[in-house]
């Protein structure tokens, strides 16, 4: 079992940056595929990023994906926001490396934080 709480969200004018917070609690923490999806109003959830032992994977150039360990804790830096970035942002857990990038694949989801990006 595992519990995911991010943190980090908030209102940003275009060309910022925010770093979101995904910590985590629970055994197991290198063990997982952790990964950051978003949805914006009306839109289904997208995949942005995750890290796994293979590495980093996203969908952003403009994001990236990291983890301490010692903290139980992943990362998403956003730079160089538009407000098409507008969205809330969740973090998931799921115990594979295989197709990462569907949400299906994720079995424990944070509740989200909104991130809202201005221009």
């Amino acid at each position: 079992q595992v519990q995911l709480v991010e943190s980090g969200g908030g209102l940003v004018q275009a060309g910022g940056s925010l770093r979101l917070s995904c910590a985590a609690s629970g055994r197991g923490f290198g063990s997982y595929t952790m990964a950051w999806f978003r949805q914006a109003p009306g839109k289904e959830r997208e995949f942005v990023g995750a890290l796994s032992w293979r590495g980093a994977d996203s969908v952003q150039g403009r994001f990236t994906i990291s983890a301490d360990s010692d903290k139980n804790t992943v990362y998403l830096q956003m730079n160089s926001l538009k407000p098409e970035d507008t969205a809330v942002y969740y973090c998931a857990a799921a115990y594979t490396d295989l197709h990462i990038r569907q949400s299906y694949r994720y079995s424990y989801w944070g509740q989200g934080t909104q991130v809202t990006v201005y221009s």
